[in-house]
């Protein structure tokens, strides 16, 4: 049966170098001392010996409480996924033949999602004898493109896909 992953540093017990250098509970520097030593002095002042940086030579730990620490981390994981926006990929359906005042809202709507930080994925669907005038959906495509000139980068250029011709836009 394999040994379990450690989740975390080593502490106390679990380092396995010889010597170590130790930093105080204070951030002051104790020098190179032996593994016994370092628990030792850590035992004193009633806190752990962590190995925070097991690739130097000797490696690196430091008197803290263990506790604190996992906490510590836990609640900076939980800042970071707070902070993070899930960029998602609006989808505006428009025809070619779109009248002005559906424009404007389709528009609109499409400043909304670029300002909330979403793509935006633009859609011209063609049908019937629509299809062979694709020249008219490239026409609407470019003036969405003309009017969100300042707000918008083209990911993706417009290009037929089956009956419909898509473009992506992301915010600047």
């Amino acid at each position: 049966m394999p040994a379990p992953v450690r989740e975390g540093p080593r502490v106390n017990e679990e380092i396995r170098s010889h010597q170590v250098r130790v930093i105080g509970a204070d951030g002051s520097q104790l020098g190179v001392l032996s593994i016994q030593d370092a628990l030792d002095a850590a035992a004193q002042v009633g806190l752990d010996l962590v190995e925070v940086a097991p690739a130097a030579d000797p490696p690196v730990c430091k008197i803290l409480d263990v506790g604190k620490l996992k906490y510590e981390t836990q609640k900076k994981k939980s800042e970071a996924r707070k902070k993070q926006k899930v960029i998602e990929v609006k989808e505006i359906k428009m025809r070619p033949s779109i009248d002005e005042h559906d424009y404007q809202v389709k528009l609109r709507n499409m400043r909304r999602f670029l300002d909330d930080g979403d793509k935006v994925k633009v859609t011209i669907r063609f049908r019937g004898r629509e299809l062979a005038h694709q020249d008219l959906g490239m026409k609407v495509l470019d003036r969405v493109r003309d009017e969100l000139d300042e707000l918008v980068k083209i990911e993706q250029h417009a290009k037929m896909e089956g009956r419909q011709m898509v473009m992506v836009m992301a915010p600047r």
